[in-house]
């Protein structure tokens, strides 16, 4: 059973992702926070699997109470569902340590997925969001970081096969494993070992810090 905890501010919004995830017979919510202050304390005291972290709240943002939640060190991860166009600075979450980011107009089954693949231990970001928000993230970098090396010349690469560096490349380009399999004619299942290679040879948490290592490496260039 994945537990959930949920952190938004906004009534409506909290009582139709519990509709949601309580539908669901391998997920219950074990709490709900309006607040980063609140969430952070309901964290620790439920130890849920995943929060579902809303980014602007009261007082504490969904920013700092991911950070403040990761810090910890226990095994709770953290789901940003975000407005992009209104939360600029969600790149922030990158840093902060969320294992994902989804609009909050994702299709209910987005979401349902998202949770699932954070509670297993993966990452997900919506693709229609992954270009836009490393772009954000990109542009906040210092100019020099923001310039990335020749693709395929940075030494991180290197441990990689070719068909690794094709799909760290579109995983960098916001597609999904079912996406590179289909594309690729690849099972999923190949997919997910690809994956799982990439991320221990490139030191990667997880899916997340790929796409910035393909945005970093120069395989995936700002729009």
């Amino acid at each position: 059973m994945t537990t959930v905890l949920i952190a938004d501010d906004q009534a409506m919004q909290r009582f139709g992702f519990r509709m949601l995830l309580e539908s669901q017979d391998d997920m219950t919510v074990v709490g709900e926070a309006t607040n980063g202050t609140e969430a952070v304390r309901l964290a620790d005291r439920h130890r849920p699997d995943v929060v579902l972290m809303d980014v602007r709240m009261p007082g504490l943002d969904g920013i700092e109470a991911t950070r403040r939640i990761v810090a910890t060190g226990a095994r709770t991860r953290v789901l940003i569902v975000t407005t992009f166009d209104q939360d600029a600075y969600a790149y922030d979450g990158l840093r902060a340590g969320a294992n994902g980011f989804l609009v909050k107009d994702a299709q209910p089954e987005e979401l349902l997925a998202g949770v699932r693949a954070v509670a297993s231990g993966d990452a997900v970001v919506a693709p229609s969001l992954t270009r836009r928000l490393l772009d954000a993230y990109l542009h906040h970098l210092p100019p020099s970081a923001a310039t990335p090396p020749q693709p395929g010349q940075d030494p991180r690469l290197a441990p990689l096969t070719t068909r690794e560096r094709e799909i760290l490349t579109v995983v960098g380009q916001g597609w999904t494993n079912t996406e590179i399999a289909t594309r690729l004619h690849l099972s999923e299942s190949t997919v997910k070992t690809h994956v799982t290679r990439i991320l221990s040879k490139t030191n990667s948490r997880d899916r997340v810090q790929a796409v910035i290592l393909a945005y970093d490496t120069g395989l995936v260039k700002p729009a």
